[in-house]
């Protein structure tokens, strides 16, 4: 393998996937304990857990539907079983359809019609089976790393993130933008107080428009109820690893999206338009943004952390970079890369920068992670606009 491939599947519409999973897809929050059960008696599955599909208003029923979608057009989804409760709000029939359209094997089952939860975990479990037995034959083949599509996330985030393990995502985004590679950013609660820096990064002035738009949209929604984002953002464990304001923050969690130039504003159900660095309108939260990135067609994820977020994602790997060297230590099951030594002036910037980069290659290639190697990548849920009705 050269220094800028990595081995990966390469799906039927021209998508290359670091990993090779059934996605067992409920399509309503009512039947997450048959994913799950098939899940806990099937290997190479994960259950794509969320608390949506029924009882919305239209514009959230359908962002949850695309969320749905999209999530089994990622790359890393090798096979789908829908699991329908039937009478949902979610259009089951379009699912299929459009998740039968990537090529990719699809499967269905509804629980009301099979007879309820026990028949329909057992033949939930055969036709995961028979999914598994389809994709399992796929074999990895070296690709360029311009197929590599990386999402990034900061959380638990302490001062060491803007010093330490944040920029070593920056360099490692630079670098992936400067090979053909693509890059997705999010946390727009995570750009107030630094929007005007990021405009500027903007590949033209529609775009620095578009980050404002968001901020400010961000920020209305909030206000709408009457709060502000005092006591959300920055949250009382970053307030207490050092991060006094929003716009304390915010300064260092934009470091992670490098220093290439912005190349377009994305909605939370959107897929980049084109190769380069894109930023998705999403909040800070874990789940739901480890979701966009998904959502987006993320094939890997690199996360900050400061005081410790030992979060994963069910079907793509989340390698996590500890800017703190005392966490590191505390943690060590948790984290995979040790940025603490950036932190600390034991390592260099590139030194540290190049390490990450070797290990997304590894692990684009079949390593897994700490959390993967736990099974603690189960955390996902997607980011809704409106109540539930």
């Amino acid at each position: 393998m050269s220094k800028h491939t990595f081995m990966g599947y390469v799906r039927k519409d021209g998508s290359v996937g670091t990993r090779n999973y059934v996605a067992i897809l409920p399509s309503v929050v009512c039947v997450n304990e048959v994913v799950e059960s098939i899940v806990h008696n099937t290997n190479m599955t994960q259950g794509i857990i969320h608390h949506q599909g029924c009882c919305q208003t239209p514009p959230d029923l359908e962002r949850t539907t695309e969320c749905l979608i999209k999530i089994g057009q990622n790359p890393n989804v090798g096979a789908i079983l829908i699991v329908s409760l039937g009478c949902e709000g979610v259009d089951t029939d379009r699912l299929e359809v459009e998740l039968r359209a990537t090529g990719k094997p699809v499967d269905r089952i509804n629980v009301q019609e099979l007879g309820g939860t026990s028949r329909s975990i057992q033949v939930g479990m055969d036709k995961a089976q028979a999914l598994i037995r389809e994709i399992a034959q796929m074999q990895r083949t070296e690709v360029d790393i311009s197929c590599l599509t990386m999402g990034i996330k900061c959380g638990a985030s302490d001062t060491t993130s803007g010093i330490g393990s944040n920029p070593v995502i920056g360099y490692v985004a630079d670098k992936i933008v400067d090979l053909g590679g693509t890059v997705i950013f999010g946390e727009t609660t995570e750009f107030i107080g630094a929007e005007h820096i990021l405009q500027r990064r903007a590949r033209t002035p529609e775009i620095a428009d578009a980050i404002k738009f968001i901020v400010d949209r961000m920020e209305d929604r909030a206000k709408a109820i009457g709060v502000d984002m005092r006591k959300g953002q920055p949250t009382p464990g970053n307030i207490a690893g050092g991060l006094s304001t929003i716009e304390e923050k915010s300064l260092g969690a934009i470091v992670k999206s490098g220093t290439r130039p912005i190349d377009g504003v994305i909605e939370y159900t959107d897929v980049p338009k084109g190769k380069g660095l894109w930023v998705k309108d999403s909040p800070g939260r874990e789940i739901e943004l480890m979701s966009g990135m998904a959502v987006g067609g993320a094939q890997v994820i690199l996360f900050s952390t400061g005081r410790g977020a030992p979060q994963g994602f069910p079907v793509v790997p989340v390698i996590k970079i500890c800017g703190n060297p005392i966490t590191y230590e505390r943690m060590i099951h948790d984290m995979d890369i040790n940025a603490g030594l950036l932190t600390t002036g034991e390592r260099t910037l590139e030194q540290v920068g190049e390490e990450v980069f070797e290990m997304l290659l590894r692990v684009a290639s079949g390593e897994v992670t700490k959390g993967e190697a736990i099974k603690y990548n189960k955390s996902m849920d997607f980011y809704m606009l409106g109540p539930v009705i």
